[in-house]
């Protein structure tokens, strides 16, 4: 074939593809771009933090702006383009299609096109860096009225305008997807794929995708009225009189209350956007490594539907400080905890799975097990923040960092490494080192612990989460250098030890052994023959029995799928 046929082919494939599996790799790789950027924002933060008089190699010494400028683009990253566009839009995108029994999403089109608003959203987000002023400094929540005025700060002109704009256009890209995800479910499962057979994986991505349309639809409302604030005379978040930088501001009179209803709306449920395919896959992995079907298949249903149904129930905890009505404090803390039960169950229902014993130790089990156990001890602090007298003293600490970066960073980060190693054979053909994976495995846990539980001491001790440095500050904070040096050297240890799974991954996909059609024995659909690559177009696969069947004769001699494929006549 002709060079330029050849390069006019890789780029029709990459860049014109509606190839579900081919858009689900590319998510993906967009969250290795944005998590290499996100922790690498981290630790620079880190050594700011304790050592704020280094000089950046290249730039020179870190300003507050700046430790602010970072701690504001590390959360969008992470929060947006890693923990949602990875495991709910790349994941599904993925895998969901031959979990059902379909070929290809309802709309494929729209589900390529969504891939490519979220890569420029990501890609405007990073030229906040670039333009005069630099990035936001208003953290990724951007409370008003300071984030409404471009005097207010360095970063507030420019950097804010990008910053709204690649949050609407994350939005609108996710809902694309979000559509897709939702009537491909409903429309494309196979014959005898009924809602009681769907995989616990399939539940997850659709409740989640339910819960992406409003949320993220109130977000962009919310981001567009800001920017109008900004640049139309708009004062939807501006109150009537304001003083910024001695200068006082005579407006029509909003709240910026409103943007903290609005923004939480959206904000909490992320937290479950972000954690149910997580939670999908752990009940589907622990089943299968364990060779026992879910405790209860129909229990883990519909605490997956109660947890997207209260999710949109417990946005103003994050309000306790903002003067609310008491009354209205206490609704939240109840919804909040009970928010707390169908996760428990789910919980319960795991823990009794691994009772059994029998588990196979591989390297996606292990990361499974990483993921419950930064679940159960990050949420076993959620109902001490549910309590308004107690968020009181805790809110906008250390321990609030510590207790989101465990339930909802680091868990989804572990499910993300275990749905990789899990369906790697599945993208490339070839199985990645379970020795390496291990290693990488192992070093994670430890060094994850090793940052984040620390961070509880300094919140209880009183810490704010954005002081750019402590030296110079108050003696109690002062005193806090030592724990705050610990956790930045950890953080380096945890970064690095992300060395290994980086190699890991680039090595197998040209190295790796090859792999077997399904390694892991597994009795979802997206293993079965009537997906291989040279199947029949014409196949049809009828589902006659559920996700999770296991059997010891099938067992020894490799499972067997649960479905028939009938090749259709022409």
């Amino acid at each position: 074939m002709d060079e330029s046929l050849k390069k006019r082919s890789r780029f029709r494939r990459c860049v014109l593809t509606t190839d579900h599996r081919v858009i689900g790799m590319q998510y993906l790789w967009l969250g290795l771009a944005a998590v290499t950027c996100g922790t690498l924002l981290s630790l620079l933060m880190r050594i700011h933090l304790v050592w704020p008089n280094t000089a950046m190699p290249g730039y020179g010494m870190l300003k507050p702006e700046d430790y602010l400028a970072l701690v504001t683009i590390h959360g969008t990253l992470m929060i947006f383009f890693v923990l949602t566009a990875a495991p709910q839009n790349g994941l599904a995108s993925l895998v969901l299609p031959g979990q059902i029994g379909a070929r290809r999403m309802v709309f494929p089109v729209l589900n390529a096109l969504s891939f490519w608003i979220v890569l420029g959203s990501l890609l405007v987000l990073l030229a906040t860096f670039a333009v005069t002023g630099g990035a936001p400094i208003s953290g990724w929540t951007s409370y008003p009225p300071l984030s409404a005025i471009a005097g207010a700060g360095p970063g507030q002109a420019m950097g804010m305008d990008l910053w709204l704009v690649s949050i609407a256009l994350f939005c609108f890209g996710s809902i694309l997807s979000a559509i897709s995800v939702i009537a491909t479910v409903l429309l494309r499962r196979a014959p005898g794929m009924t809602w009681m057979r769907m995989p616990l994986t399939v539940w997850s991505w659709f409740v989640g995708a339910c819960m992406i349309v409003p949320a993220f639809s109130v977000l962009l409302a919310a981001a567009t009225m800001l920017f109008s604030d900004r640049h139309m005379g708009t004062s939807f978040f501006l109150p009537a009189v304001d003083v910024v930088s001695g200068h006082i501001l005579h407006r029509a009179g909003g709240s910026p209350l409103l943007w903290l209803h609005l923004f939480w709306f959206f904000g909490h449920p992320e937290v479950y956007i972000a954690v149910l395919p997580a939670m999908g896959l752990t009940s589907a992995l622990l089943a299968n490594f364990s060779r026992r079907p879910p405790i209860s298949y129909r229990a883990m249903v519909y605490a997956t539907i109660a947890i997207g149904v209260l999710g949109f129930m417990v946005w103003g905890h994050h309000m306790f400080v903002s003067g609310m009505n008491p009354y209205a404090s206490r609704s939240f803390s109840l919804t909040t905890i009970a928010i707390a039960v169908p996760s428990t169950i789910e919980v319960i229902l795991w823990l009794g799975t691994l009772m059994g014993g029998g588990l196979r130790r591989t390297t996606p089990l292990l990361f499974t097990l990483g993921f419950l156990s930064m679940f159960i001890t990050g949420g076993a602090t959620g109902p001490i923040l549910a309590q308004p007298v107690l968020d009181s003293y805790l809110h906008n600490t250390y321990f609030v960092v510590a207790h989101f970066h465990l339930v909802m960073g680091m868990a989804g980060v572990f499910a993300l490494f275990a749905a990789v190693y899990y369906w790697f054979p599945l993208m490339t053909g070839r199985m990645m080192n379970e020795a390496l994976g291990k290693w990488h495995f192992w070093l994670t846990l430890v060094g994850a612990y090793a940052v984040f539980f620390p961070m509880h001491w300094a919140g209880l001790a009183g810490e704010p989460r954005h002081y750019a440095q402590l030296t110079g500050t108050a003696a109690y904070l002062a005193q806090l250098v030592p724990l705050q040096k610990f956790i930045s050297l950890a953080a380096f240890a945890l970064g690095a030890a992300q060395l290994l799974f980086v190699w890991n991954l680039l090595h197998s996909m040209r190295h790796g052994r090859i792999a077997a059609r399904n390694p892991w024995q597994a009795t979802t659909l997206e293993w079965s023959e009537a997906y291989a690559e040279d199947a029949p177009e014409n196949a049809q696969t009828v589902m006659v029995g559920g996700p999770y069947e296991y059997s010891l004769p099938h067992d020894q001699a490799g499972t067997a799928i649960p479905c028939e494929t009938i090749v259709e006549r022409e």
